[in-house]
């Protein structure tokens, strides 16, 4: 699987351990219990992966979080009947621009820093 493909899994999961840990209405309903730690630990597990396959940290966390805001508030809004109010959505709407800022910047440095080393690749501390 891709990175890309790592990380939306990432975020599926980890709608999931949330969605699931508002199921458990505060161990009422115990029984979500697996359903949050196995979603937790998977995401974050493939949020490792992900980072360790070379994707910059500030992007894979920015779309891993605003991608798992925006989906949580969505889907805890049809599910659980939560608020999802215009001023939630153009919350989430400066969410996805920042993210996309982030994403932006990153490509910007990362071609900087190879146009700087004569198109050599090296990582911080060693060759």
């Amino acid at each position: 699987m891709s990175k890309w493909g790592k990380l939306g899994m990432a975020i599926v999961l980890e709608v999931v351990g949330t969605l699931s840990l508002r199921a458990m209405e505060g161990f009422t309903y115990p029984w979500w219990l697996a359903s949050v730690v196995l979603g937790y630990a998977g995401a974050f597990y493939l949020v490792a992966k992900v980072l360790a396959e070379g994707m910059p940290v500030g992007v894979a966390y920015g779309i891993w979080a605003a991608s798992g805001v925006a989906l949580t508030a969505i889907l805890g809004s049809f599910i659980f009947g939560d608020a999802l109010t215009w001023l939630i959505g153009l919350g989430i709407a400066l969410i996805a621009a920042g993210v996309l800022v982030v994403e932006i910047g990153s490509q910007r440095a990362e071609a900087n820093r190879v146009a700087k080393s004569g198109g050599k690749l090296s990582f911080v501390g060693g060759d």
